[in-house]
């Protein structure tokens, strides 16, 4: 039996895996998402490797660095090809994109 102190409440996780790498219900990945203006153009590409919310982050950070780049979407896919969607005032250069996604230590596939 574990003693908890006074004044303070146990916590039990909901899933097997930590709050970043976690699914839902039905096993499901979450999909982490920033809010973007209306942007006049989106790209969706698929990224390698990721595994759970601090990667996102990583990603996310490097191509919202990218000149024009108003939003950034990850569906995280644990285990597989995560989906990346930008939107973007301008038109993004595929080898800038993948550089971003690169320098984060990740890959883009097809």
């Amino acid at each position: 039996m574990t003693l908890i102190p006074e004044g303070r409440t146990e916590l039990t996780l909901a899933t097997e895996a930590c709050s970043c790498c976690a699914t839902d219900s039905q096993g499901v990945s979450i999909e982490v998402r920033t809010d973007a203006a209306a942007s006049a153009y989106r790209a969706e590409f698929g990224v390698m490797g990721m595994t759970c919310s601090s990667c996102v982050r990583h990603v996310t950070e490097e191509l919202t660095a990218l000149d024009g780049v108003d939003g950034v979407d990850v569906a995280l896919n644990v285990g597989g090809v995560s989906t990346v969607t930008l939107q973007s005032s301008v038109p993004l250069d595929d080898a800038a994109v993948e550089a971003a996604v690169s320098e984060a230590g990740y890959e883009v596939v097809a």
